[in-house]
């Protein structure tokens, strides 16, 4: 597999983003993640999707380690300042659950609160379903598990056409379309920051490819399976989805009437946020995180 590594030189002085790195390996692939708060404290593992990368949460991590969390936020192979395998098809659906379930068990995660959003869902609910005694609880945002058997909507399918016909993928310039307020210019130059150039940009130009779209993708199979244990999850699950975002509008309705978990929850729609709700709502989303760890 031949692989990239993007430069360290990029990533200094990244605006409110001063965390130290940390790195786990597997698959000769190096996985960076931020790791804050105290070590010997309950996890709360924050996964991105696409794409973006661990600076997508750089307003939530502070006030979650403030509280006394250990708060974990690895960047998924392909993004941020972790490994970038260069040809497009050394990336799946499976071995992105695969390399993230490595880093999970690598870790000995337990106890652990996810916050999954966009992709981060389609990779953590598979987590949870297969490793559901690692998990305490879940915080779903502008996600959802597809299996194909419905259609994903007319927003994927021209987000998916776009992303693999544009020439020079704009990483900036697709979060801030996919928020509901501006983003600082200083903040786009960081999220292009893991991404010099085109051959940087595989496994992002790849993800839209991934997602069972239809019912006889690889991975439907796989997700209708793990649909069947998260049925099952009765550890607490709250949705919290942003009122403008055209890709994943409803499917919280769905994620609260499938899952035991979810009922009785105080699931939230937070107003004037987009697919990226974490740029658009950080702070409030990492005190509803809080209050929802110690209801």
């Amino acid at each position: 597999m031949e692989i990239l590594r993007t430069p360290d030189e990029r990533f200094v002085d990244l605006p409110g983003y001063p965390f130290e790195p940390h790195y786990f390996v597997t698959d000769e692939l190096r996985i960076h993640f931020v790791d804050e708060g105290p070590r010997n404290a309950d996890p709360i593992l924050l996964l991105h999707g696409e794409p973006s990368w661990s600076y997508l949460y750089r307003k939530m991590i502070p006030t979650l380690a403030s509280a006394g969390h250990r708060v974990i936020a690895p960047d998924l192979v392909g993004f941020g300042r972790s490994d970038k395998p260069v040809h497009r098809l050394d990336y799946t659906y499976q071995r992105h659950v695969d390399w993230m379930t490595a880093f999970v068990l690598g870790l000995d995660i337990r106890n652990c609160t996810l916050f999954c959003q966009d992709w981060g869902g389609l990779i953590g609910l598979r987590m949870v379903a297969e490793h559901s005694d690692r998990f305490a609880r879940v915080v779903a945002s502008n996600t959802f598990l597809p299996t194909g058997d419905r259609s994903p909507g007319d927003a994927f399918f021209a987000w998916q056409r776009y992303s693999q016909s544009v020439e020079m993928f704009p990483v900036a310039k697709v979060i801030e379309s996919a928020c509901a307020r501006p983003l600082d210019p200083l903040a786009g130059a960081a999220y292009d920051a893991p991404f010099p150039d085109e051959r940087y940009k595989a496994g992002v130009r790849q993800f839209p490819m991934l997602v069972p779209a239809r019912p006889d993708l690889p991975a439907s199979h796989p997700n209708r399976q793990a649909w069947v244990q998260l049925e099952r999850f009765a550890r607490p699950f709250l949705t919290v989805f942003g009122d403008s975002d055209p890709i994943t509008r409803g499917a919280d309705r769905a994620l609260q009437r499938r899952i035991a978990g979810a009922k009785g929850q105080p699931h939230k729609t937070l107003e004037n946020a987009g697919h990226f709700i974490q740029e658009d709502c950080g702070e409030d989303l990492a005190e509803i995180v809080c209050e929802f760890i110690v209801q």
